[in-house]
């Protein structure tokens, strides 16, 4: 598990600030935060609320108090979206459950979860533009709608082969962010 201050680093150099810019904007001396960041120190109280105002992030999200590492149940976390073989929508009904029910129980549960339902949400949409375009071109007997189906095909056989990616990946304890999403449906 990473360190409250390993985390408060990261996120730091993630937005872009140097240790002098953070320690000015949070009020806290620039000593202080080194020693944070090197974790000679915890932040506490007021230290800590102002580090993730600054910071723009929920102090849950660096504690992990009461949190455990359950690597096993991301892995499947990742599998639960080829329900969508079976289940109209599953790629998205069962992720949102599992997600809303352990989100606070599981360390990286919480990012893991948004980013998979923002990119299955975004893919769900995007499939059933190609299908009705299939279709709609099928019915019409204008143009060469086959591109349609081969295009809807192969962004059915993609969402089947990389959650399967993914959950080898994390199998191998190679646990990042996996989807990147261009729209944010669902927030951290």
């Amino acid at each position: 598990m990473e360190t409250i201050g390993y985390k408060i680093s990261e996120i730091r150099k993630r937005k872009g600030l140097t240790q002098e810019a953070l320690s000015e904007l949070s009020k806290i001396n620039l000593r202080t935060l080194q020693r944070i960041e090197k974790d000679e120190t915890e932040p506490r109280g007021n230290t800590l609320k102002n580090l993730c105002q600054i910071l723009e992030i929920n102090i849950e999200d660096i504690l992990d108090y009461g949190k455990s590492d359950d690597l096993k149940f991301i892995k499947y976390f990742h599998l639960s979206v080829l329900t969508f073989i079976i289940i109209p929508m599953g790629n998205i009904i069962l992720p949102m459950i599992l997600w809303l029910t352990k989100r606070d129980k599981i360390v990286d549960l919480n990012e893991q979860g948004a980013d998979l339902l923002n990119f299955q949400i975004l893919w769900t949409l995007i499939f059933n533009v190609f299908f009705i375009s299939f279709a709609f071109f099928k019915i019409q007997h204008s143009g060469d709608y086959k591109v349609f189906l081969y295009l809807a095909g192969f962004m059915y056989m993609i969402n089947i082969a990389y959650p399967i990616f993914v959950f080898i990946m994390i199998g191998k304890g190679k646990l990042r962010k996996y989807y990147f999403s261009l729209i944010r449906f669902v927030k951290k």
